[in-house]
């Protein structure tokens, strides 16, 4: 199990505000019932086989292209642990047993 934290930025838009092309982004990854997700302020979280998520990625950065959208830069972390089970909720377990 891996988990991966992805920003996708479509760039040379109309409009500062991309919240729009975001969420075509999002819609995406809400279709992918084989993994978890968390959205946050600034990237997504997505757990589960590496595999099914570098796929997904791949739709991800793929939909945000419109005729609008020329440009995406899209930003990939991977922690893919392979001694023991990983998980977005293991990981702040043990960094909340660490702060105590």
């Amino acid at each position: 199990m891996a988990v991966v934290e992805i920003s996708v930025v479509p760039l040379g838009t109309k409009s500062p505000s991309v919240s729009k092309h975001v969420a075509r982004v999002i819609r995406v990854l809400q279709e992918a019932s084989e993994v978890k997700y968390e959205l946050t302020s600034m990237g997504t979280i997505i757990e589960g086989d590496l595999d099914i998520i570098m796929a997904v990625v791949r739709k991800m950065h793929e939909s945000a292209f419109t005729d609008e959208v020329v440009r995406v830069v899209t930003t990939i972390k991977i922690d893919d642990r392979r001694d023991k089970p990983l998980s977005m909720s293991g990981k702040l377990d043990a960094l909340g047993r660490e702060l105590g």
